[in-house]
């Protein structure tokens, strides 16, 4: 994450970068949850053993491992196009068709490609210098967006309503955020919210059990519109400082299920009237274009404040992400490349940018 000066009411350091530490250490609270799980029968419980040695390694490179689909397949094409080959009107249709391939989208690829052609039109032109200007490119779109996720005290609790598909690893988000909320010293809440699967609510109590925090929970098929009542209720009366509301995938073209979405809305207001205080879309990268249209829809029935994008390491379509936040500018809180706790972190544009386009 970017140095940035701490903020009145912020929780600057939810996703601070690991520190290096001995092994002791890593076997404490390295953490593997598979986000796969959230699509099966039976989610396995969050896993406890320390990583291997192999893993001990600083975000950024963490991240470059979790991007290099995405940046391979970025720079094999511009090597392909531009290798002893004038920057002509040939090279530069075949780079912007390159980006929209890979999922940056029409409007950021157009941007690339006339930057690039800026004072160096019908000129030679190194593939690395192509690289440098994507990096640049990408940054200028991502940095807007690039925030922090924040915490207000004057909300106790903060209320944080987590919402997406099927199997973009909510749950698992809930429980990493839990974790690092609780090691900075915050009292959590979870409400187990995704009803119709008892392995999610089997996985958010091993998660409540691991990181202190309590959790709400009822039989499957409980109302989660209820259940959201009774967890913010309880979480007044125990002090939370947050609350994290986990909600059942469905599917952005479902009425129905979004309409249960919004009722879950009116019924915290009932207590809060300005619950809830954040509103994160989960979006899981390796769907690609279809994340656009998630976006568009969880937005206006939920009123989504930031994203969380999960399995950037799983996937060629990481740019995807550039394409969200071009056309959205919602705040991207946080991004994942694993399945262990410190596989999510804050979401820094410059190191996105580099590990994409730079490898």
């Amino acid at each position: 994450m970017s140095d940035q000066p701490a903020r009145k009411g912020g929780l600057l350091g939810l996703f601070r970068r690991p520190e290096a530490r001995g092994p002791q250490a890593e076997a404490g609270d390295a953490a593997a949850a598979p986000e796969a799980a959230e699509e099966a029968a039976e989610a396995p419980a969050p896993a406890a053993t320390a990583e291997p040695a192999a893993k001990k390694q600083g975000w950024f490179q963490r991240l470059k491992a979790g991007l290099a689909k995405t940046s391979s397949r970025l720079s094999e094409g511009i090597t392909g196009i531009f290798a002893k080959r004038k920057l002509d009107a040939g090279t530069l249709q075949e780079l912007e068709d390159l980006l929209i391939q890979a999922d940056l989208g029409i409007e950021t690829s157009t941007r690339i490609v006339e930057a690039l052609a800026k004072g160096r039109y019908d000129k030679e032109i190194a593939p690395d210098e192509v690289r440098a200007v994507l990096a640049a490119e990408v940054e200028r779109v991502l940095a807007p967006v690039a925030k922090p996720l924040q915490i207000d005290p004057a909300h106790r609790p903060h209320v944080i309503l987590v919402v997406g598909v099927n199997g973009t690893g909510k749950t698992t988000t809930i429980g990493k955020l839990a974790h690092k909320l609780a090691g900075e010293g915050k009292k959590v809440t979870l409400a187990a919210g995704d009803t119709f699967r008892a392995a999610a609510i089997d996985q958010l109590q091993i998660w409540g059990r691991r990181t202190g925090a309590e959790v709400v929970a009822r039989a499957v098929g409980a109302d989660a519109a209820g259940l959201a009542y009774d967890a913010l209720a309880r979480a007044r009366e125990n002090g939370s400082d947050v609350l994290l509301v986990d909600t059942a995938g469905r599917l952005q073209n479902k009425q129905a299920l979004m309409d249960e979405l919004e009722k879950v809305i009116r019924v915290l207001r009932k207590i809060d009237p300005q619950a809830p205080h954040q509103v994160l879309l989960v979006l899981d990268a390796t769907t690609g274009q279809n994340a656009l249209s998630q976006v568009e829809v969880f937005k206006d029935k939920a009123g989504v404040t930031g994203l969380v994008m999960t399995k950037l390491d799983g996937t060629a379509r990481g740019g995807i992400l550039v394409a969200i936040s071009a056309k959205f500018s919602l705040p991207v809180h946080a991004i994942g490349v694993g399945e262990g706790v410190e596989d999510l972190a804050a979401f820094d544009a410059g190191e996105f940018a580099r590990a994409v386009a730079l490898g």
